[in-house]
């Protein structure tokens, strides 16, 4: 269990180890769970993953953008999906969360680098995470509970060249946004919310 720091040594033994006590289905355990995991991040590696336990998408106990935020934060983090829930009796909302290819694409991506917070403001973060490609997915958080969080990842936190300008792929609207970004890109994102995406350089300047 997580309270061994395993991810100091599990590499030896396993492919995987759990980096958390056990995880509940509720928003506080699943930030809690995401935030331990967070701090092990350096230890991840292709054949060897953190994890912060079971998804529990599904099981009732969270909204629908809250088990969009876990899945998100999951697949950023390259942690095991293990369907926690019932799949014979799962809705179209939780099909749509636990099948949605782009996401969990960000989290087999084979350069298997795992993703961290690199910037706070407030219930405001950004995670990011490198991607094969050159590109980067970015998750945009808001963790209030209440109020609406305009959030702006600018380049220098998520890694990305000064003046390198991107196409944003929305993980799920899936859609390509017709705005092109330069140095940072910025949403309002709704309490309790994310939007996560992958932004591509343009072509132009990877010549």
């Amino acid at each position: 269990m997580g309270d061994m720091h395993p991810a100091r040594w599990g590499a030896a033994y396993g492919n995987s180890w759990r980096t958390t006590n056990d995880i509940e289905d509720t928003w506080n355990s699943m930030t809690s769970m995401a935030d331990q995991n967070e701090v092990w991040a350096e230890y991840a590696r292709p054949g060897g993953w953190n994890d912060p336990d079971m998804l529990e998408v599904g099981n009732g106990g969270m909204t629908n953008d809250e088990y969009i935020v876990h899945f998100s934060i999951w697949a950023i983090s390259k942690a095991p999906l293990i369907i926690g829930c019932d799949v014979r009796h799962m809705s179209q909302d939780t099909y749509d969360i636990l099948a949605n290819k782009e996401v969990i694409a960000v989290n087999q991506d084979p350069l298997g680098v795992q993703g961290k917070k690199v910037r706070m403001e407030g219930s405001s973060e950004i995670w990011a995470a490198p991607l094969t490609g050159y590109r980067t997915a970015v998750l945009l958080l808001n963790r209030h509970a209440k109020d609406e969080a305009q959030i702006t990842a600018h380049w220098d936190d998520i890694g990305l060249p000064a003046g390198t300008a991107v196409d944003a792929r929305d993980l799920w609207l899936h859609k390509t946004l017709d705005a092109k970004f330069t140095d940072k890109m910025s949403f309002n994102v709704t309490p309790h919310a994310a939007r996560m995406f992958v932004l591509t350089p343009l072509k132009s300047q990877m010549d």
